[in-house]
């Protein structure tokens, strides 16, 4: 039987008593729940300190973590009275120099204790907010494209569908309109690459915040799609959180969709994407729009003179150095890991030294932000990737 609290006591000592009487240890474990480790501990005990051996023993620890002699600790409050400003390094290296024969806590240690006697300043940790991104007007077929996902809608097999959409917003051309069965960005890659190498690349894409076009804790608010798009020398556009009007010509074809090809809703995957097929030829070729003059968007569109030809590998012959991003978003640079962002994961970065010890980080073109070696981390610019306003 397992020991129980209230007679604790009492069940060590008719244990060892039983030993002593000449019974086997393996066998009275056995009979008292406890394993031979604990059994073979109370034996000991009992034979380096007699009875009292059977009594618990405090389980507080021999030294506690980031607990200093009293006089340590009354110096490093003196030098952080001294000097407010000062944190645990710069008292870390007081402390070695004026008392070299003593062995000198870790600043992690000094900080607990500036930290406990309430001398640091806690800083609220700052949430990046995705905000949108400057809006450009366009003028010309494939000056600008904008992508959205209407709601997701179910099928009468009970599966969801997620329809990608991509339309050329002078001409309301309808580009794309795929059935998808979630929102990954694995889809959305290749919905794009198709459309690219159907009608070229056009200058700018314009989308909301959500995924996979935006990542709200990423670097300017980035997703592996859209550095995808910057490679491709496609700039960037994004509106602002709540303002689907600033879609407003793409949102206005949602209507129309769904109330044409979604109602009802296919059988299956391929029924619907039959659905989205007509709506988009009717659309493109037989659908006059009030928007332009009553138009077809098919006699308005053209396909871009810019070709898909994929990427190509980045160089940065100005630069100091060219630093391969990892999978975990760092960069190293002479030892230092700087922390960046996952979205740039296998891209070519070019670091320069732009003042002792300031470096700057660039993407392409675009200058992202500086660091240094004391927080391994970027300090953005503002947003670089939109194009100028005209």
């Amino acid at each position: 039987m397992p020991w129980k609290e209230s007679v604790l006591m009492d069940e060590r000592m008719k244990f060892v008593a039983r030993l002593l009487q000449g019974e086997k240890m393996t066998e009275l474990c056995r009979e008292f729940g406890i394993s031979r480790k604990t059994g073979y501990k109370f034996w000991d005990r009992y034979k380096d300190v007699g009875l009292h051996g059977l009594t618990d023993r405090s389980r507080r620890p021999v030294r506690y973590a980031n607990q200093l002699p009293m006089q340590i600790e009354c110096e490093i409050l003196r030098i952080k009275k001294d000097k407010p400003s000062w944190g645990a390094p710069k008292i870390r290296e007081i402390l070695r120099r004026k008392y070299p024969e003593v062995r000198t806590p870790a600043k992690s240690t000094i900080h607990c204790i500036l930290d406990r006697h309430g001398l640091v300043i806690r800083r609220r940790k700052r949430r990046f907010k995705l905000q949108g991104t400057p809006l450009t007007t366009q003028h010309n077929p494939n000056d600008l494209w904008c992508a959205d996902y209407k709601g997701e809608f179910m099928l009468a097999n009970k599966q969801y569908c997620y329809p990608l959409t991509i339309t050329d917003s002078c001409s309301r051309y309808l580009l794309a309109c795929e059935g998808l069965e979630s929102t990954k960005e694995i889809h959305a890659f290749s919905i794009f690459e198709q459309t690219f190498q159907k009608y070229g690349l056009p200058m700018t894409i314009r989308t909301d915040n959500g995924l996979p076009f935006a990542s709200p804790h990423a670097l300017f608010g980035l997703s592996r799609l859209s550095v995808w798009w910057l490679r491709l020398g496609i700039f960037i556009e994004r509106i602002k959180p709540g303002n689907p009007q600033q879609n407003g010509r793409h949102e206005r074809m949602h209507l129309t969709l769904k109330k044409e090809a979604t109602k009802p809703p296919g059988e299956n995957f391929l029924q619907q994407q039959e659905k989205f097929d007509n709506f988009i030829q009717e659309f493109n070729t037989q659908r006059p729009h009030q928007a332009i003059d009553m138009k077809f968007p098919s006699e308005i569109y053209t396909p871009s003179p810019r070709p898909y030809k994929g990427i190509q590998e980045l160089s940065y012959p100005f630069h100091d150095k060219t630093a391969i991003v990892t999978t975990c978003g760092r960069i190293c640079i002479n030892k230092h890991k700087v922390n960046l962002s996952h979205v740039f994961a296998g891209q070519n970065m070019g670091v320069k030294e732009v003042a002792d010890g300031i470096w700057l980080v660039t993407f392409m073109d675009y200058d992202l932000g500086y660091f240094d070696f004391e927080t391994n981390k970027i300090e953005p610019l503002g947003y670089p990737f939109a194009p100028e306003m005209v």
